[in-house]
């Protein structure tokens, strides 16, 4: 059965939503509960979000006041760029429930060359300038090579896409188990997986698993939300929630362009320009993804029209980002999660998140609510929602032909990508260039689902 929609004017011929859909793509939810599943994909991409610029942070010894400046920029900008990607901007959106988040794979090269430059005798506010220069000009990478995503579609197959977006689930993992453990905090404490944070970890997990096998579908898709206010009152009740941490937050912050200054290194621009690239093939991948949970189409030029603006919004998305402050954006894998246990897939959705991210960001003492929330308590849910991500790379796996070819190319993929992900150090004897390219499992395993899909011969599936 298909149905008819139109795309910017033009009307196409899509698949119908999926059955596990209590709302489609189209569909237009109730406020309160538009209200609460929002609520379910903010808890899910929070973390994701302000974790890189707390690592970088820390990495650089930079003051509370930049760092806490950085996590407000960070969800300001996902707030953004989740609107443009959802509402759809001429040819910037994917029109997909789709949500942008700062980007982990910078994570390491973003150290590095800040590293470097400070390392000249600069300041750790001159090196962020550089780096936020550096992104500026990479950024334009994806708008360029977006237009042209439908003329990679021979190599850029659901092979490997699925195995693009399997690696993003089963990575992600490591860090859902972490903050199900109690986090870095909890092993340098040596309180990592106490009975405590297992206790509260397994609390958040029974009621969304509860929940979510309900046959009433408010109870469905409030599940998330309700089992980690039920983990997050659990930890109150223990005295474990210290809400000390919010005083002297400013209830406003106020965005300042090029806060750190504007600086430039060349040499960083091929490891950066590449990893845009490896950030394009993954957002291809998630955007496949939200495709299949949706009920939309995965091959033609609907499926195309979308890609090409989704990518295109990633580049819009890190440009501003550079100008105000915060590091490279992508579209996020955890949200696919929530989609699949809410069976909401409205992009009306996206607006709720945007907005919320932005006020998140604009307000740090709002943000600084769940900032507190112990890190088991957001493990017990990500652990969850990170799991569903793989399981949708597994179903675009499931749609292809696995002959001789297809099993070798993604069992070395997998191989290689997980490997990576297991074992970082592997790489420390390569040179800088490759070892900034390589430090990321995803980006391992999808450029060597890419390249191997490219280069040998046979039917490309």
């Amino acid at each position: 059965m298909t149905v008819s929609t139109a795309l910017d004017g033009m009307i196409v011929k899509n698949t119908a939503p999926a059955p596990d859909l209590i709302y489609g793509l189209n569909d237009i939810p109730p406020f309160r509960q538009s209200v609460f599943v929002a609520l379910q994909h903010v808890l899910a991409v929070f973390v994701g979000i302000i974790t890189p610029p707390l690592l970088i942070s820390k990495a650089l010894k930079l003051s509370g006041a930049d760092e806490a400046f950085l996590v407000s920029m960070a969800l300001l900008i996902s707030g953004i760029g989740t609107f443009l990607q959802c509402t759809r901007l001429g040819p910037v959106g994917s029109g997909l429930l789709s949500i942008q988040g700062t980007s982990f794979v910078f994570l390491a090269p973003i150290i590095g060359l800040a590293q470097t430059v400070m390392a000249r005798g600069r300041s750790p506010e001159d090196a962020l300038g550089v780096v936020f220069g550096t992104c500026l000009v990479a950024a334009v990478i994806p708008i360029l090579i977006g237009p042209f995503i439908g003329f990679a579609s021979k190599v850029i197959t659901p092979l490997v896409t699925g195995v693009v977006v399997t690696l993003i689930g089963l990575t992600l993992v490591e860090v859902g188990i972490t903050s199900l453990g109690g986090g870095f905090g909890a092993k340098a404490n040596g309180s990592f997986g106490s009975l405590q944070n297992l206790t509260w970890a397994a609390i958040v997990v029974l009621l969304i698993v509860a929940l979510n096998s309900s046959n009433i579908e408010w109870l469905r898709m409030t599940s998330v939300v309700a089992g980690l206010a039920g983990g997050y009152i659990a930890a109150i009740a223990a005295g474990r929630v210290n809400f000390a941490q919010l005083h002297g937050l400013p209830w406003i912050t106020a965005p300042r362009p090029f806060h750190f200054g504007l600086g430039f290194e060349p040499a960083a621009m091929i490891p950066f320009g590449f990893l845009y690239v490896i950030t394009a093939i993954e957002s291809i991948g998630d955007l496949t993804a939200t495709s299949l949970l949706t009920g939309q189409p995965l091959t033609g030029p609907v499926y195309f029209q979308r890609l090409r603006g989704g990518v295109i919004a990633d580049g819009v998305s890190s440009l501003l980002a550079a100008a105000f402050n915060s590091f490279p954006s992508t579209t996020f894998a955890q949200n696919n999660g929530v989609i699949q246990l809410t069976g909401v897939g409205s992009r009306r959705i996206g607006v709720f998140v945007g907005f919320i991210l932005v006020a998140m960001g604009l307000s740090p003492v709002v943000g600084g609510v769940v900032q507190v929330m112990p890190e088991a308590v957001l493990g017990g849910a990500t652990i969850i929602i990170f799991g569903t991500v793989a399981v949708s790379g597994i179903k675009i796996l499931s749609g292809v032909t696995m002959d001789r070819r297809a099993s070798s190319i993604a069992a070395i993929s997998f191989g290689l990508g997980l490997g990576v992900a297991f074992a970082p150090e592997i790489t420390q004897a390569m040179p800088p260039v490759l070892k900034a390219t390589l430090s990321s499992g995803i980006a391992t395993g999808g450029m060597c689902a890419l390249l191997l899909n490219a280069a040998l011969p046979g039917k490309r599936v």
